[in-house]
């Protein structure tokens, strides 16, 4: 299967996305759920409110929540059916905004570049999949690089985005460090393990709860360090499920039901790691069991983590990440930072 890179999930979707999604995903009616496209997806049962929901990539342990709720029931119990909807090339964001789905899941820093447009789409993050930023750098054990300073002298693998090489450069500079030294090279790769295997790189942004966890699997020793332990403001939320917001004004009760199942599928995950992989493989035969049992049991605890409950968002902390961006220049113009969420919807 095609690895999940951190450059994969901040840029253009892969046509496995949507290949994935339409012919593994669980079939029309279980649970609650239907797939748009599919051949003989029934209608919507009697009783039941249609919801469309688009991931942001091919499935995996971000989504897990959503499928352990189909798989239990939880949609049904709230009377929804789910239909989740291919990504299509140019990513969720656009799909959300435009109403062509109701709900999806996307990125604090993707919902960045809309708000500071001259047009922003109009669609608001609802609730956080994970608590804390699970992304950082990995690099090989050998070379001893376990902080940000280290990284002078060696090669990072960039994709280019100004957004990105920012990130990088304010962790290294806010550890001391010279980002001069740091040698930037193409990203070519998307396993990273082999990568760095293969001497294509020294450094690499990747997902913790994946790349980490594939390493270990193939008993190659790295160095891991999270942005979020050493810059706060990069301790943003991703992913975030995010609700088109004439959909979201004209069924708010539509809404909080489907949280409200939701979270119900990221508890059981938060709790039953294993179970839950189990769901996912099952949802989706193609998966790397080995692969999302450790990828599982190391998101789990991060999806409720020190919130008082999942899904919640916290103001100050979305509005540091927003802050950083206005004043590092990088976004198309200046927005207030505490836009782009809310957290009404998980209420009641």
């Amino acid at each position: 299967m095609t690895m999940l890179s951190r450059r994969a999930f901040l840029g253009t979707c892969s046509g496995l996305g949507a290949a994935a999604l339409a012919s593994c995903a669980p079939a029309s009616g279980t649970g609650g759920a239907s797939i748009e496209g599919q051949d003989g997806a029934a209608s919507p049962s009697d009783g039941l409110a249609r919801i469309s929901f688009v991931l942001d990539y091919s499935p995996n342990v971000n989504h897990t929540g959503i499928y352990v709720a189909i798989d239990q029931g939880f949609f049904a119990e709230e009377g929804i059916e789910v239909e989740i909807v291919p990504v299509p090339a140019d990513g969720s964001d656009a799909m959300i905004g435009a109403g062509g789905a109701d709900m999806g899941m996307t990125y604090q820093d993707f919902i960045a570049n809309s708000l500071s447009s001259a047009n922003p789409m109009p669609y608001t993050a609802v609730a956080a999949v994970v608590q804390h930023n699970t992304s950082g750098i990995m690099s090989r054990a050998e070379d001893g690089i376990v902080r940000p300073k280290e990284m002078e002298g060696h090669s990072y693998a960039t994709w280019g985005m100004p957004v990105e090489q920012a990130t990088v450069k304010q962790v290294v500079e806010a550890d001391g460090g010279d980002f001069s030294k740091v040698s930037l090279v193409p990203y070519e790769v998307d396993d990273e393990v082999m990568g760095l295997q293969a001497g294509l790189f020294d450094t690499v942004w990747v997902y913790e709860w994946w790349a980490v966890q594939n390493a270990k699997l193939q008993d190659y020793p790295v160095n891991y360090f999270a942005f979020g332990e050493i810059s706060p403001e990069f301790d943003f939320y991703t992913p975030v499920i995010a609700a088109n917001d004439a959909f979201a004004s004209a069924q708010p009760e539509l809404v909080r039901a489907f949280l409200r199942a939701c979270e119900k599928g990221y508890e059981f995950a938060a709790v039953s790691p294993d179970q839950a992989a189990g769901i996912l493989c099952k949802a989706i035969p193609e998966l790397d069991a080995d692969l999302i049992a450790a990828a599982q049991a190391s998101i789990s605890p991060q999806y409720i983590a020190d919130a008082t409950r999942w899904g919640v968002i916290d103001r100050s902390r979305w509005a540091r990440f927003y802050g950083w961006l206005n004043d590092a220049g990088l976004v198309e113009n200046s927005f207030d930072p505490t836009l782009g969420f809310t957290n009404e919807y998980l209420e009641g």
